[in-house]
């Protein structure tokens, strides 16, 4: 097996670019950045500036098909993750694909039909997962620790952003281009880590808001109410247009309670279950007794360097992945639950019925106002596959 990972970036802009320079840079050990590539010139000649000696390509395929690669990294507008995961399995590469994993479920399960038919490393750039705080959380919840589970509510609303954000990007903000709002764009991160520490839920009823707070057709405020089989309820609030925010997750079980707010880990121990408190003390304002720690943890956030090694030394030891890319259709799950609840007026089974809400997405995408391209006089088609360049449909 190769001592090193060969691998091509595809997509230059925000994250591909500074992933491209911390492979550069050596920070990833057996990671070797082979190649770039990206449809907008103004990008190609960022490359040219700061990435010395990186071949750089316009056209994904061909940058696949030169032989200078073993591995890729999907660094692309939403709707063209998948299909260009699924062109490097075909073509035998590994694939690490950045957050979410697509726009809609049904083109997510095609993606990892293609992974696991080729047997390649596939990964997805969940770097919350690093964060030691959420480790912590996901070991004392499926541990037991808490008991039954009763309650999961994420309140993330400093998520926010300004027009200028939104105007700053020709796929942004638009069903056409992104495919949704903060639940696609700023949420993923949250959503896999709903349940990656508490579990999936069975049934969704949300509430979105579209443009309520900036001159956009997608979403920029949600509430959603999630319910699971043993009767846990689960809440979900967020939105781009509240200043000052707060990021604050709340998990109740049994047993206790565990709260992550500021970068603090908080555990409350009940002496008692609760249940069998309920039913077993006399007296009709008590307690059960209870320790509260706050839980210090030793290991640093590795971030998107974390995942990015991680995927290397799976390629090169076969160490455990700890955000599978088979994963990311999980979040999705529930994010186009979401939308399809607001978008019927009902509650949604989990998984979502994938050709309901692609036929209701297709509707919107058919209206959606595609921006015209800053770079190279391009526009969008209505796929939001940028057909013309990036040569997916």
């Amino acid at each position: 097996m190769s001592e090193t990972v060969k691998i091509g970036i595809v997509g230059i802009g925000n994250m591909g670019s500074a992933h491209a320079k911390s492979i550069l840079a050596g920070n990833i050990q057996g990671m070797e950045l082979a190649a770039v590539c990206d449809i907008a010139e103004s990008k190609r000649l960022w490359a040219a500036e700061n990435l010395p000696d990186v071949p750089c390509f316009i056209d994904y395929k061909e940058m696949i098909d030169s032989g200078l690669c073993t591995a890729i990294l999907v660094a692309t507008p939403h709707y063209l993750h998948s299909p260009i995961a699924i062109y490097g399995f075909e073509k035998g590469m590994h694939v690490l694909s950045e957050k979410p994993a697509g726009v809609y479920t049904k083109q997510v399960e095609e993606m990892n039909e293609a992974a696991a038919k080729s047997g390649k490393v596939f990964g997805i750039m969940y770097n919350q997962r690093t964060n030691p705080k959420f480790q912590k959380m996901r070991e004392i919840v499926q541990s037991g620790a808490l008991g039954e589970l009763k309650r999961c509510v994420w309140i993330i609303t400093n998520w926010y952003r300004t027009q200028a954000y939104y105007d700053s990007g020709t796929w942004r903000a638009t069903w056409a281009g992104e495919g949704g709002g903060v639940l696609i764009n700023q949420c993923p991160h949250n959503l896999d880590l709903w349940q990656w520490i508490f579990g999936m839920p069975n049934k969704i009823s949300a509430h979105c808001k579209y443009g309520r707070w900036h001159n956009i057709e997608v979403e920029d405020e949600v509430t959603a109410y999630a319910e699971y089989p043993n009767g846990a309820t689960g809440v979900f609030i967020t939105t781009t247009g509240e200043c000052p925010g707060t990021n604050r997750l709340e998990i109740s079980g049994d047993k206790g309670k565990l709260v992550w707010e500021d970068g603090k880990l908080t555990h409350w121990a009940l002496e008692t279950p609760e249940r069998e408190f309920c039913f077993t003390c006399p007296e009709g304002f008590a307690q059960p007794k209870m320790t509260v720690t706050e839980i210090e943890t030793e290991n640093v956030e590795l971030g998107h360097n974390g995942i990015l090694q991680n995927f290397t030394n799976a390629i090169l030891h076969g160490e455990e992945l700890l955000a599978p890319g088979y994963e990311g259709i999980n979040g999705l799950n529930i994010s186009n639950a979401i939308h399809l609840s607001d978008w019927t007026g009902k509650p949604q089974d989990v998984p979502v019925d994938k050709e309901l809400f692609l036929k209701l997405l297709d509707e919107r995408r058919a209206t959606s106002h595609v921006k015209e391209a800053k770079d190279d006089g391009k526009i969008a088609d209505l796929s939001g596959t940028y057909n013309d360049r990036w040569k997916v449909r």
